[in-house]
């Protein structure tokens, strides 16, 4: 997936100042020194300082992730959804482009846009929430990702177990147990979406955590659609429920009372919520393990590959499997 000109292995980790002051100044901005590493992993992201300008968030990406195409259809939705007044933080372009390059490094310009987490236990922001989230998805159900994948249990679930089997990195007391326990909630996932049913996919934020909502006064914006791909609509919803099943049927009601005033909601992917919390969780661990010669990980989750994360890794996975036979939230 990795373009010819990208910078591969260390250089990338190896990411500092100099070069990122250095590629923005050489599209066109004028910086004034101000530096800030911003809490990303995945790629590297920073706060700069411009002379008689706001600073700008510039985002440069991990080479091999992503194809060109894919990117561009990232920053493309990003603006779709800006330009329908939909407060997505979208790229900037630079003589009409936003995918932009300085010595093999692929990076893009936004506009930096505070904000604090949104107040989730407000029945009055779920539903604002909601309302945003219909509009997101009203616009992304009108055209597919051509370039970017689709969350399901392929690429979340088939695919990373077998790469953690293969890494080397399980405890070999624990292998075993790790295996037949996929093998068993890889059914018991299918038997969730043979539930749902045929479920319309569609173009998502993908990530849509509380962390990637960012509210002012004026209400929330979104931020950070790296992880954006096809799947079912309920995966931008299920990450912003927390509680008991009590808890989080309320919650949910609150943000499809909004949603609905913009975008139906095909209430058979209740269904899919534990399975995709399941996906998320087995898809979490392969991303770190894959990560793990990056040295920023290492210092991030120096907790990662030790006996007892496997160990509640392992339990974690044992609890899903019960939560995947359970009823559907009742909205």
């Amino acid at each position: 997936m990795a373009g010819p000109a990208e910078v591969a292995g260390a250089p990338f980790y190896e990411l500092g100042p100099e070069q990122v002051l250095d590629a923005v100044e050489a599209v066109g901005f004028r910086c004034d020194g101000r530096f800030l590493a911003l809490n990303s992993y995945e790629n590297r992201v920073y706060q700069i300082g411009l002379e008689e300008a706001a600073p700008v968030v510039v985002k440069f990406y991990r080479p091999g992730r992503w194809s060109d195409d894919a990117i561009l259809e990232e920053h493309a939705f990003a603006r779709q959804l800006a330009e329908a007044e939909i407060p997505v933080v979208a790229p900037l372009a630079v003589e009409g482009k936003t995918l932009l390059r300085h010595k093999g490094f692929r990076f893009a310009v936004f506009p930096r846009r505070g904000g604090r987490w949104p107040e989730l236990s407000d029945p009055d922001t779920r539903e604002w929430l909601g309302r945003f989230l219909g509009r997101i998805h009203a616009r992304a159900a009108t055209e597919p990702f051509r370039h970017r994948p689709a969350l399901d249990r392929e690429s979340h679930g088939i695919e990373p177990s077998r790469y953690l089997l293969q890494s080397g990195l399980i405890p070999g007391y624990l292998t075993d147990a790790y295996r037949t326990l996929i093998d068993d909630l890889l059914e018991r996932i299918a038997a969730c979406y043979a539930r749902a049913g045929d479920v319309a996919y569609i173009r998502l934020h993908g990530d849509c955590h509380p962390g990637n909502i960012l509210w002012t006064d004026a209400g929330p914006h979104f931020v950070d659609l790296d992880d954006c791909r096809m799947g079912p609509a309920v995966q931008d919803l299920w990450m912003l429920l927390s509680g008991d099943r009590a808890e989080q049927s309320l919650q949910l009601s609150d943000i499809l009372a909004g949603y609905e005033e913009f975008h139906d909601f095909d209430r058979r992917e209740l269904h899919l919520i534990e399975a995709l919390r399941t996906l998320r969780m087995i898809h979490y661990a392969a991303w770190l393990a894959r990560r793990w010669a990056d040295p920023a990980f290492p210092q991030a989750f120096p907790w990662f590959g030790s006996e007892r994360y496997w160990e509640e890794h392992v339990l974690a996975l044992r609890e899903q499997a019960a939560l995947l036979d359970e009823p559907p939230l009742v909205v």
